[in-house]
């Protein structure tokens, strides 16, 4: 295999085959040794987050793909912390996708003036580019498409899709007891002509999941999906 880059929580290699294959690392993104979904840098390093972060991404691929929407997602195996994928090409230099469903993180922060902590949101979707120089703006689709990043109607599609994926994650969280507060996807272009797919990881590093008042933490929620 061909090393070609080396991610904050990831490894990247190109096989002989053609696809992708990701190696996941024991690292969390964070600050302060404290884990942070929406944090740009790596604040700690948790022996086993790599295989737990996997095994959840494999749980909710195989239901993504069963329900028919476009992922790079083939193939893992848990114990060589591996995910064998399709190449795909990310948006300018990447986007992340949010999905909110409860006022909370950086939405709070932003929009406390007009709104509780924790209230209802109804999957409210936005999108920031990836720039760690300048802390991942948020950045709306008029600027996306000035900028040559999207082109005219993939602002839409993206959207329609993550509302969907998400809804399906949430429906499939809820049926272990659990709430899905937020959750952080990553689209990029397939290898067909016009082709938009998920892609990156859907592991406990990238939503926030409550167990009634409490914080599941993102490396217990394995427990909770596959018990």
């Amino acid at each position: 295999m061909e090393f070609i880059y080396k991610g904050k929580t990831k490894d990247v290699y190109q096989k002989e085959d053609g696809n992708i294959r990701l190696f996941f690392k024991d690292e969390m993104t964070g600050k302060d040794g404290v884990f942070d979904p929406g944090e740009n840098q790596i604040g700690l390093t948790v022996e086993g987050s790599g295989k737990s972060g996997l095994t959840v991404s494999k749980h909710f691929f195989e239901l993504l793909n069963e329900a028919g929407i476009a992922t790079h997602f083939l193939a893992a195996d848990l114990e060589e912390k591996t995910m064998d994928v399709t190449k795909a090409s990310v948006f300018g230099k990447g986007l992340e996708v949010i999905c909110r469903y409860k006022a909370v993180g950086s939405f709070i922060r932003r929009y406390g003036d007009y709104i509780e902590s924790a209230a209802d949101l109804p999957g409210y979707v936005e999108i920031t580019i990836k720039d760690d120089e300048r802390q991942d703006p948020f950045i709306n689709e008029d600027a996306l498409v000035l900028l040559g990043i999207l082109e005219a109607g993939e602002y839409a599609i993206i959207k329609e899709q993550t509302k969907r994926i998400s809804d399906l994650i949430k429906a499939e969280l809820a049926t272990k007891g659990l709430t899905l507060y937020d959750i952080k996807l990553e689209f990029g272009r397939g290898e067909k002509a016009g082709e938009i797919i998920l892609i990156d990881e859907l592991s406990g590093g990238n939503m926030r999941v409550f167990k009634g008042q409490e914080s599941v933490y993102p490396l217990d929620l394995e427990k909770y999906l596959l018990n």
